[in-house]
């Protein structure tokens, strides 16, 4: 069977109001420019059958604002579910005309004003480089900096840690969106979530609603759609790193189903290139939607994962993949989140009541080399589970031309940790006496703690609808720290302004404070008395100050340039080091787990440049341009370069649709220079068959910079649309030019050839000191590509 230009497929949705949650009877749904639509049913939704393409999609009613969804996928396999809210009309003063398309390409509110991006389910499949996985695409951002190396996926967001990222699933928390995920961090190298679920990915990095705790840099919202009420549909990807399956439909008249399951490929991708090591994944999701009755909407949800990190034998044997056997640990884990939430519409507005839990177990294991894998050659044994249970509730409602809301959230927090990390070997001297003891760091510890906060946040219009005004405030408390049960230690008021100098130009200003409690490595650390000597620890703080301009000159294209401010007090310093814990790089393996003083201070601030060309004529467009620096201050007080100190980041994308199913997308990605830190070369040679990697020099604190990151991205797609089924096949290069990726340096003591022992400088065995090895600095700089050849059937 060919395909034929009769072909169509289905795009269906709901149309509701923005505020109240109602569904809109009658609104006109159609494609733009053209005749080709329909009106909303009773239930609000609204079905179009149309030729198979990529179209806009403008919704339109009486009293609203219209709104267009730009490139919706039509295609013959699968219905596509696109989905309006609409905002009531903004009558403003009779000097501003506000013409229709101004109110469809802004993506801001009065709630979040500024420091705002939203991404399509359409526009992270088809980005370049990011081969479905939501966590890379978003790097493509403004003010959205990512891992060095680019093998992990880190958020970094205007120069603040990974951890400072909130991430909410349907108005879910989940803490756990990456395989092999960093402990106390949020990063690794691939996504969880299936894009297949996901209809838009809201970005706020800054000017965040009050209802959400916990978020220093940024809150993504995951807003995921529901299955198809009218029949069973899904699709089935196969790729070289990866094998999904998702299905969907109705269960009942009221119930709908979402479910995937896909299992990782990337160990046989990492085995055909030669790299030593072999990431194994499973991960599964699921979505249920069940309506009780008009007004009411139970929401049933899961995500979770199973990762095992391990290591086999390579074709070459070269020193940097030596060294990746010996520093990386082995991981097991597994994590997984489900959830229930209820929604009921009230009186000019709704009620959403969640319960969840979220469980992470890591298992971590290190040998001095991991061949000889006995309890005599262990340097690291991490066994750590992470369990929290959460109630959410919150009430909006519009009253008197005010959008009030209010809601706490309460949790219990169960975390068990037990490690053992050989810092140290035993050093002797020439005549067998000790000259430094073995040291081991061991910490037992469980926590069985609650967390509670509470929030209101108010918005208006003045001035005849040209000054939006937001403003909130919210507290959070615990049972564990000393000053946990004091809200005025966390209290977080914020404010937001919008004014509309013109239908196309509008200004922006936000500031805050926002608040963390410390991550559970930090708060469950004992001593070997078994003391829980972090309790002291405060919530750190991140006081924002944002203002910036946005141009709409027309629906398609959107302009924006802001400018941010943000300073951090109570920050974690390791006792230890004497370095605050945000001059640290993030790995494998856990961070936290030792002593630390609420003492650090730090800043970033910078500059943001974004252009927005949504789909004409086939052409669509993204560019940004931030300046950031990043400064964190240890024990001595000394602001210095933060691991995340990129200062220059840059994306562009480009992409062109073309006749008969063709699609081509280019993607380029700058990133200035990440700070490291130099080595120790002599307490790294000392130590190194203890550690399996290099000690580096706290003196010299992050004062070299590694070379600047070039990736170019490419993506090309063909699509063959058949009666009921659509084939996509997709080629994705990451790194498509083989430009170097810079990483961070790495120590070694030298080796024989065929890994047959250490080089030495006498011919004898090599010491346990290390004392007659070779030192050896191994640059990383090796360029990391990733072709991805695959495709999906949807049926």
């Amino acid at each position: 069977m060919s395909q034929t230009p009769s072909v169509t497929g289905v795009v269906t949705g709901t149309v509701r109001d923005k505020n109240t949650q109602e569904v809109l009877v009658g609104v006109t749904v159609q494609v733009e420019n053209t005749t080709l639509g329909t009106i909303t049913d009773t239930d609000g939704r609204y079905t179009l059958s149309l030729p198979v393409g990529s179209v806009n999609l403008k919704a339109s009613y009486v009293g609203y604002q219209p709104l267009i969804k730009f490139n919706v996928i039509v295609t013959a396999g699968n219905a596509n579910e696109i989905n309006f809210e609409l905002q009531e009309e903004n009558q403003r003063l009779s000097e501003v005309v506000v013409k229709a398309n101004r109110a469809v390409a802004a993506v801001t509110t009065i709630d979040t004003p500024n420091s705002i991006q939203r991404l399509s389910s359409d526009e992270i499949k088809t980005n370049p480089g990011g081969n479905f996985d939501v966590s890379r695409v978003i790097q493509t951002l403004p003010g959205v900096g990512g891992s060095v190396g680019g093998l992990r996926n880190d958020i970094v967001i205007r120069g603040g840690a990974p951890n400072e990222n909130v991430f909410y699933l349907d108005g879910i928390e989940i803490p756990v969106i990456n395989h092999f995920q960093t402990q106390g961090g949020t990063g690794g190298p691939q996504g969880i979530l299936n894009v297949s679920f996901i209809e838009d990915v809201t970005l706020s990095s800054s000017s965040f609603d009050a209802r959400y705790d916990n978020a220093l840099a940024s809150v993504f919202q995951f807003k995921q759609r529901e299955g198809n009420p009218n029949r069973l549909q899904g699709n089935f990807r196969l790729s070289g790193t990866e094998l999904a399956l998702t299905a969907e439909g109705p269960l009942t008249s009221r119930t709908t189903f979402l479910a995937s399951a896909r299992r990782s490929y990337l160990q046989f991708f990492f085995k055909l290139i030669d790299l030593p090591i072999r990431p194994d994944y499973w991960d599964f999701q699921y979505k249920v939607t069940h309506k009780l009755n008009p007004k009411t909407t139970l929401t049933t949800l899961g995500v979770g994962a199973i990762d095992n990190f391990s290591f086999a034998p390579t074709r070459e044997k070269t020193p940097d993949k030596e060294y990746a056997i010996l520093r990386n640990p082995l991981i097991q884990q597994w994590n997984y989140t489900v959830g229930v939430s209820v929604r009921r519409l009230i009186e000019r507005g709704y009620l959403n009541v969640a319960l969840s839990r979220t469980a992470f177990d890591n298992s971590l294991d290190r040998f001095e080399d991991s061949r000889q894998q006995t309890e005599s050659t262990r340097t690291l044994r991490l066994r750590s589970r992470e369990t929290e249970n959460k109630l959410r509730f919150d009430i909006s409602q519009r009253i008197n031309g005010w959008q009030l809301s209010g809601g706490g959230v309460v949790q219990n927090v169960l975390f068990d940790n037990n490690l053992q990390a050989r810092v140290r070997n035993q050093v002797l001297r020439p005549d067998g006496t000790e000259l430094f003891p073995a040291i081991t760091l061991r910490s037992r510890s469980n926590l069985d703690f609650w967390r509670y906060g509470a929030f209101v946040q108010a918005n208006k219009s003045f001035l005849g609808k040209r000054l939006g005004v937001s403003a909130g405030i919210r507290t959070d408390m615990n049972s564990l720290t000393t000053d946990g049960n004091n809200p005025i230690k966390t209290l977080s008021p914020r404010l937001a302004l919008s004014y509309a100098l013109t239908d196309r130009w509008n200004i922006n200003a936000s500031v805050g404070r926002y608040t963390k409690i410390p991550i559970n490595t930090i708060l469950g650390f004992r001593n070997e008395a078994g003391q829980l000597v972090n309790r002291n620890a405060q919530y750190i703080k991140a006081d924002h100050y944002v203002a910036g301009i946005e141009y709409t000159p027309v629906a398609t294209t959107r302009f924006t340039v802001e400018g941010f401010y943000k300073q951090y007090s109570d920050y974690p310093v390791s006792l230890l080091r004497g370095i605050s814990l945000a001059n640290q790089s993030t790995d494998f393996t856990a961070i936290g787990n030792e002593p630390i003083t609420s003492t650090g201070r730090g800043q970033a601030y910078g500059v943001e440049f974004f252009f927005q060309q949504k789909l004409v004529k086939n052409i669509f467009a993204v560019a940004s341009l931030t300046f950031v620096r990043s400064l964190f201050a240890g024990q001595n007080n000394v602001l210095i370069p933060s691991a995340w100190d990129n200062q220059v980041l840059f994306s562009g994308l480009l992409g062109r649709k073309f006749k008969r199913g063709w699609e081509m997308g280019l993607k380029y990605r700058y990133a200035g220079g990440a700070p490291y830190t130099p080595f120790d070369l002599a307490a790294s040679q000392q130590n190194f068959l203890a550690l399996g990697n290099g000690v580096l020099d706290v003196n010299s604190l992050n004062s070299l910079r590694l070379k600047a990151l070039n990736q170019f991205d490419f993506r090309l797609d063909k699509k063959w649309n058949f009666r009921r089924t659509t084939i996509d096949v997709f080629l994705d290069v990451q790194n498509a030019f083989v430009l170097p990726t810079p990483g961070y340096p790495e120590f070694v003591l030298a080796r024989l050839p065929e890994n047959a022992g250490f080089v030495t400088t006498d011919d004898q065995p090599l010491r346990p000191d290390g004392s007659n090895g070779v030192p050896t600095i191994i640059s990383n700089n090796d360029p990391f590509v990733t072709p991805t050849l695959g495709f999906i059937v949807e049926f």
